[in-house]
């Protein structure tokens, strides 16, 4: 739920998202300002996360504290659980949040308006019935002091994003629908902490190293699921698609495999240290990282037959790690020379110059991600190691140009994925104790006010679907009482013979005796003053088919 910091005498937008290491864009954008962007004294402003802890100095109290945020001091009495007389140790790390969990209702305001203007959107529209529901109102009335939950809305993208979760109980692949926020459990006990789903150009498979180094294959639209492989142990999971969705690159034993989902076919290139295969967009050739004859880590390229074996780059220092060719084959980027110390460069393929991306403050810089047009970079960057750790969301131009933060999660570090169009970055947050993340965030580059997806389990990777138009699996549902059949989406969970609920909606059968037509009767079922199908229910038209007994 959304987070709400009262404006205070000489507070400046500048100051409040200084105070949390906000982009100022991201308060804006959060609370819809509009320029000049002018706040007054008591207006509430919805607080993005950012860097909500602080390091005790000499001299501090929670009082003092609370003046330096501009926050009640209960606020951080209560999200450090201290007890009276609330005595502080210097360097004791303390949460601060930057407010209370609930809106104020003021005169004038309505439903309509409060989700306007606090990003409860799906879809481009206003969402003002998710705020109905999470406080339980009974109508749509709303009266001044009224306290409300605001809650973050499915934002209605199209796509699908892709996820390693324990949300059932084991390592699992799942999907997420950005559209309705509905959830699909993809595999049963087949997926380990260190999965990733990669998945293939045209959105109808998902490759994954699962438990026991198990490569595995869903078909997305049947559920279907086959394994193919089994890789080594402690070697580099690198996995990639060909732009025909029907051949898959890895590395295995000092060979480059590419097998043919499709004909079950693999094809071997021997090639001693290979790793992070990629396939250039035309099919025919390779990106690869290996070590050259003096035995420094270099990237490749070679064409699939095993010839014209070429060298990119002309390293000299560290290992190269998380190679990955641009959508359009004309750079490729990878980080060197490790995990303390992680910096992102960029290699132009036609002239071999190499950028290197300045990055975050701390010279961490993790899991770079090209964009679908290849202009851009996003990546994770560590950053204030003083108060616990916590990552910004980064972009950055493909020779290192233009580098801008976005958003700020409290992992250490945090993978991230661009949607479909390039427009938005989804990652990950929630961290706990430098746990794995619990929360999954998407951040809108040309409205950036982040909005959390999930929470509640871990989540260990993304990806987001490079096809913008796909559905979540269906099922089949059958009634031989009421002689219906239709198709519905797998994850609704049965209530009973009649009824099947998700989070997205829910579907009931039930006969109805009037005297009215037919189009009377749903009327008045779906616009019933109960509203027991919410407050814009859509009546949909379908045709009842005979079958060949004439019923």
């Amino acid at each position: 739920m959304q987070l709400f910091y009262t404006v205070r005498p000489g507070d400046t937008l500048y100051q409040i998202s200084r105070r949390w290491e906000l982009p100022v864009e991201s308060l804006i954008a959060a609370n819809n300002l509009i320029s000049p962007y002018t706040i007054f004294v008591g207006q509430q402003l919805s607080i993005p996360p950012g860097v909500n802890a602080y390091r005790v100095q000499p001299g501090d109290t929670v009082v003092r504290i609370s003046q330096i945020y501009g926050v009640p001091a209960f606020i951080i009495i209560e999200a450090n659980r201290l007890q009276p007389p609330y005595v502080i140790q210097v360097g004791q790390l303390l949460k601060v949040p930057p407010g209370v969990s609930y809106y104020t209702v003021q005169p004038g305001d309505t439903l309509f308006q409060i989700a306007r203007r606090y990003n409860v959107i799906t879809g481009g529209r206003s969402n003002y019935e998710l705020i109905r529901q999470v406080n339980q109102l009974p109508s749509f009335n709303l009266f001044p002091g009224m306290k409300l939950t605001i809650p973050y809305a499915p934002p209605g993208d199209q796509g699908l994003i892709a996820y390693t979760s324990d949300r059932s109980g084991h390592d699992d692949i799942w999907l997420y629908s950005p559209q309705n926020g509905g959830n699909v459990q993809l595999t049963n006990e087949l997926g380990d902490s260190f999965s990733k789903p990669i998945w293939s150009p045209d959105s109808s498979k998902i490759a994954f190293v699962g438990k026991n180094r198990i490569l595995y294959i869903i078909f997305v639209t049947a559920g279907s699921i086959a394994s193919i492989d089994q890789l080594d142990e402690g070697a580099e999971f690198g996995l990639d698609w060909s732009p025909d969705s029907e051949r898959l690159a890895y590395a295995k034993q000092n060979h480059m495999i590419l097998y043919n989902v499709m004909s079950h076919e693999s094809q071997s290139i021997r090639q001693p240290g290979a790793s992070n295969v990629e396939w250039f967009p035309s099919g025919t050739e390779l990106l690869f990282q290996a070590p050259d004859a003096s035995n420094i880590s270099q990237l490749f390229r070679i064409r699939t037959d095993g010839t014209g074996k070429q060298q990119i780059t002309r390293n000299t220092g560290g290992p190269l790690h998380n190679a990955r060719l641009s959508p359009d084959g004309t750079f490729a980027l990878y980080t060197t020379p490790g995990a303390s110390i992680s910096i992102i460069h960029t290699v132009e393929l036609l002239t071999n110059n190499v950028y290197e991306v300045k990055g975050g403050p701390l010279a961490k810089n993790y899991f770079p991600e090209w964009s679908p047009n290849s202009s851009l970079i996003a990546y994770n960057a560590t950053a204030f190691d003083d108060r616990g750790y916590f990552s910004q969301i980064r972009t950055v131009g493909r020779r290192g140009e233009d580098d801008r933060i976005w958003a700020i999660s409290n992992c250490f570090s945090a993978p991230v994925t661009w949607s479909p169009n390039g427009r938005k970055i989804a990652y990950l947050s929630g961290c706990k104790e430098q746990e794995f993340a619990n929360e999954m965030w998407v951040v809108d580059l040309e409205h950036p006010v982040p909005i959390r997806l999930l929470e509640g389990a871990r989540i260990m990777s993304l990806q987001w679907s490079p096809s913008p138009i796909i559905d979540l699996p269906k099922k089949t549902y059958t009634n031989p009482l009421y002689k219906v059949t239709f198709q519905y989406p797998s994850h609704r969970q049965k209530i009973n013979n009649e009824r099947y609920e998700g989070v997205d909606g829910f579907f009931q059968i039930s006969a109805i005796s009037a005297r009215q037509n037919i189009d009377e009767v749903c009327r008045g079922e779906a616009f019933h003053h109960l509203m027991p199908y919410g407050s814009s229910p859509r009546i949909s038209p379908q045709l009842v088919l005979k079958n060949d007994r004439g019923e």
